[in-house]
């Protein structure tokens, strides 16, 4: 039987069509990332395109935050979390952990070890968390450590109040920032010791630090750039101005910044500036407005997920990153996105 011209295109088009299906899925395939609001905490769920999930922080102790976490990772498809990562043995940080372990299983507990606030709240805090953490997998990290996350290169580059000895492949630049760099008091408490993660999908990086203060982003970013540039900065400590340096944020680069602030916590004026003033940033997105920084140093209520009148709607803000480099963010109150 002969086949003509036409034909003949037409199955070599859909033979075509047949084997780039895969390749197109394989393309499509995104990271997700979720910032839960935890009204001043912090909780950000990542699911990479193969199902695994990897959940930073656990927000406040009791129902409130886990329940927002447990209708998320119902949002995002998955019925468990793979991975705990514990910034650090704050409250707002670590302080969920017992009541969401009710709620969803937690396979993995990475921490940076043991606290060193030792007080009666701090040490029951720490305990309590331990007691969850004993029932599965738990590992202590350190600078340098690879979370085993499929589809995605998560470095951890501080810990235990120690940060990275060389800077990670294509970074170790000098930082003109640190110049000016002076030193404010010394922390002696958790968030100094925050577990900071640089995540690598493809090409887009994402800096999270946890609640690391001043003295020890100089540790980090001086007086060479241990991390190099990033494209996502999660704000550090919600936005608080004893983090978030010129030295760390204009060197780091971003082009997007996300800050988990609360109604009354977090957001400062000097902060908001320090990011809007940071080399090729196009938006600083809000889980709230905050009355902190005032109406000149606010964004655009198109980027914050809570407004003044809806403080407790535990709306969130959604990123769905792309291995070649672009992403997108959403705010999950009025679904307004932006391609970046």
């Amino acid at each position: 039987m002969k086949f003509s011209k036409l034909r003949f295109a037409s199955l070599a088009a859909g033979v075509a069509i047949l084997f780039a299906a895969p390749l197109i899925g394989q393309q499509t395939k995104a990271l997700a990332i979720y910032f839960i609001d935890v009204e001043g905490g912090q909780s950000t769920l990542f699911v990479t395109p193969s199902g695994q999930s990897v959940l930073v922080d656990t927000g406040w102790p009791g129902e409130r935050d886990a329940d927002r976490i447990v209708s998320t990772a119902k949002q995002a498809g998955i019925s468990q979390i793979d991975d705990l990562l514990i910034t650090h043995y704050h409250t707002d940080h670590a302080g969920g952990a017992p009541t969401l372990a009710t709620k969803i299983p937690i396979r993995n507990f990475f921490d940076h070890g043991d606290t060193v606030e030792h007080d009666a709240a701090g040490q029951k805090l720490y305990d309590d968390y331990q007691k969850v953490a004993a029932r599965g997998h738990h590992v202590v990290v350190t600078p340098g450590y690879k979370l085993p996350v499929k589809d995605v290169d998560w470095t951890i580059v501080t810990a235990a109040g120690k940060s990275l000895e060389h800077p990670l492949p294509g970074a170790g630049q000098p930082n003109p920032g640190c110049a000016d760099f002076q030193k404010e008091d010394v922390d002696n408490g958790e968030n100094a010791q925050s577990d900071g993660s640089i995540v690598q999908f493809g090409e887009l990086r994402i800096a999270d630090l946890g609640d690391l203060t001043w003295n020890k982003e100089s540790e980090l970013m001086c007086p060479v750039n241990k991390v190099g540039t990033v494209d996502i900065f999660v704000v550090s400590h919600h936005g608080l101005d004893i983090s978030n340096s010129p030295a760390l944020v204009h060197a780091l680069h971003p082009r997007v910044a996300i800050m988990d602030n609360g109604a009354t916590k977090g957001g400062t004026a000097k902060v908001w500036t320090t990011v809007h003033t940071s080399p090729g940033i196009e938006d600083l997105w809000q889980l709230h407005v905050t009355a902190a920084a005032g109406p000149d140093h606010k964004s655009p209520d198109d980027v914050i997920a809570n407004l003044t009148d809806s403080p407790d709607q535990a709306y969130g803000i959604k990123v769905t990153a792309h291995a070649d480099g672009h992403f997108e963010v959403t705010n999950l109150r009025n679904n307004f996105t932006k391609k970046y």
